[in-house]
Formats: C-alpha cells, sequence, structure tokens
C-alpha cells in the first residue's frame, strides 16, 4: 500500500507510455540500441516511435539486388528489437517504391550489379544462378529454390515482425516489389501508383505467393492470368491497400496513418498482429511462398521462359519486355514490370 502513489493508475492514461518510459522499465539507465550496419540499397532512421525504412536506388527503379532482402531483415530485426518502436514504415526513394528484381544482371549477363555485397562462392552467387540458367544445360531447381526462398524469406520479415508494418507505395510497385508490399500488414498508396506482376506474361510467377492471401481468390487470378495491373485507387477499392489518395496527399496521410499506429501500446500491437497472423497461417501462406517460389523457377526454365531468356540476352531486356507486353497494350504505361531503370 506504502507504493500506491507511484501505481501506474495514478497517472492519466499511463497506457500510452513506451515501455522505456514507465517507471521501473527494464530498459531504465539503459542506452540507445547499437546504431546498426550501414545499407547498400536502404536507409534505417528511427523517428520517435516510428522506424523507417527507405529503399534508396531511385537511379535503379529501387530494383532489388542480392543485398535487399538480407538488409531489410536486418532493418526489421532492428526495428523489431528496439523497445522505443512501435510501428514500422517502409517506402522508396525516387519516382516509385520498387520496380522489381534488378533482372538485366540475371536475364542479360548474370553478373552482381555494381555496389553489392560479394556473395561468390554460396548458394546465392549470381553467376552459379546463370550457369544453373543455361537453356542447354542441366537445371536445377534446388538450387533455384535455395536463392529464391531466401529472397522471400527477407522480405517476409515484414509479415514475421512482431510489430505492424506499413507500406507507403508511390509511382510503382510491380513484379518483386510487390512481394514486398504484400507481406506489409497494411498498404498505403497514391491513387496513380502501378500495381501488378506482368512478368506472369513470361517469365515469372510471384514467389511470395501472398495475392489470393490480399485479394481473394478471383481477383488475384484476375491480375495474375493477364499480367495486368491495377492503379492504387483500384487497390484500395479491392481491399489489397487500406486507403489511397492524391499523389500530392501521400505523406501526410500516411503519417496520420503510422502516428494513429503509434500512440498504441507496443504489447497491444504485437498481441492484436499475433492474433491476426494467425488466420493467415491458418490459410497456409507458408505452403502457397514454397508452392509459388517452386512455380517461379520452373516458369524461367520452360521453353517459353528459354526463349525470353535468350530474347534478353539477344536484344536487350528492355526489348524483350517491349516485346512482351505491346500485345496487352501497356507497355510504357508506367514502369514496365521488372524492368531496371
Amino acid at each position: 500500500m506504502s507504493d500506491q502513489h507511484e501505481h501506474d493508475g495514478q497517472r492519466p492514461a499511463a497506457w500510452y507510455e513506451n515501455w522505456s518510459e514507465v517507471p521501473g522499465s527494464p530498459w531504465a539507465h539503459r542506452g540507445e540500441p547499437p546504431a546498426g550496419r550501414e545499407y547498400r540499397t536502404l536507409t534505417y532512421e528511427r523517428d520517435g516511435r516510428i522506424a523507417r525504412i527507405t529503399f534508396d536506388r531511385p537511379d535503379h527503379g529501387n530494383a532489388i539486388t542480392p543485398d535487399t532482402p538480407v538488409e531489410l531483415a536486418d532493418a526489421v530485426e532492428r526495428a523489431d528489437l528496439d523497445p522505443r518502436v512501435h510501428v514500422i514504415l517502409v517506402s522508396g526513394r525516387g519516382k516509385g517504391f520498387c520496380g522489381g528484381y534488378d533482372l538485366g544482371m540475371f536475364a542479360e549477363q548474370g553478373t552482381p550489379a555494381e555496389g553489392t555485397e560479394s556473395t561468390e562462392g554460396t548458394a546465392v552467387d549470381p553467376l552459379a544462378h546463370a550457369a544453373n540458367h543455361n537453356p542447354w544445360g542441366t537445371w536445377d531447381p534446388m538450387l533455384d529454390y535455395a536463392m529464391m526462398s531466401r529472397f522471400n524469406r527477407g522480405f517476409a520479415s515484414l509479415l514475421h515482425a512482431n510489430k505492424p508494418t506499413v507500406a507507403k507505395l508511390h509511382g510503382f510497385a510491380v513484379a518483386g516489389g510487390t512481394d514486398i508490399a504484400l507481406f506489409s500488414d497494411q498498404i498505403i498508396c497514391a491513387d496513380d501508383t502501378k500495381i501488378g506482376y506482368p512478368p506472369t506474361r513470361v517469365w515469372g510467377i510471384p514467389a511470395a505467393g501472398m495475392w489470393a492471401h490480399r485479394l481473394g481468390d478471383q481477383r488475384a487470378k484476375r491480375l495474375l492470368f493477364t499480367g495486368d495491373c491495377i492503379t492504387g485507387r483500384q487497390a484500395a477499392e479491392w481491399g489489397l491497400a487500406v486507403e489511397s489518395c492524391p499523389a500530392e496527399e501521400l505523406d501526410e496521410r500516411t503519417e496520420a496513418l503510422v502516428a494513429r499506429i503509434a500512440r498504441m501500446p507496443v504489447n497491444q500491437l504485437m498481441m492484436a498482429k499475433l492474433a491476426l497472423n494467425s488466420a493467415l497461417h491458418t490459410q497456409g501462406v507458408t505452403n502457397s511462398g514454397m508452392i509459388s517460389t517452386v512455380f517461379d523457377g520452373i516458369s524461367r526454365h520452360t521453353r517459353e521462359g528459354y526463349a525470353f531468356q535468350l530474347r534478353s540476352a539477344t536484344v536487350g531486356f528492355r526489348e524483350a519486355v517491349r516485346e512482351r507486353d505491346e500485345p496487352f497494350g501497356d507497355h510504357k504505361r508506367g514502369r514496365a514490370g521488372g524492368e531496371p531503370a
């Protein structure tokens, strides 16, 4: 009874205080978490209760390199372990969120992008995979799976993080960029954002396997049976995004959303996310990812997949993408799916 005056109930709305701020906090008199590593493909900063992860290859459409999934997972874990962080916001610098994989290095010459961390001699060595993609050789599907499943694992850190994750989409989120976005708990986007997976037309299946879980069966099939894209406005209408708005309002609307989430107690956010994620796990998101990753590999090693690969090596990836998309009437309508900047 002598400590009653120090009880949390004596302070107004004490439940909104951060873990590190409350009297008797386990982090009392402890410093900030270590600064963490420097990243090649993204930046990380903590802004109060918000962790901001920003893809930072704007001159390349924030295209995915072998570093991207590793660095994203590291940044998400950094935010997850920081008791001061309540919500994680993922966005892209430049003209769009993410234009997909930097396929030029695989489809054209099989060499790593300049400035990426060396993976020589590993199961994700680009030159080893280039050899595995030789149309006149023998394809090992498990070597392909060893690489692609690790990309998925890094992107899925957004789903498996204890804390809520929000993806802010603008410009374009296409091909592999959607694998990242669809693993987020919430998507907010500009009305004119281009969202879709055009590589289902040839040489790709969404390895993350999240489309049906986010959109339902028929609407997911509507997009993946055609490779068509939808706008941010349509994404909100279809339930893929929680909100869309004019591009000039996106920053303001996003900040309002993450601020409301950040106001919630961390443990309430964690319990709500874990409880809701249990439904996704029951639906089989892990199994969907495994199957989709295997089929993504197969799609690149069919007659049609090899034809696209060889055409890209012959005339360049941009021209092959033009030939892929022109029959659908949407070539150059925004950035083509997976096309490097």
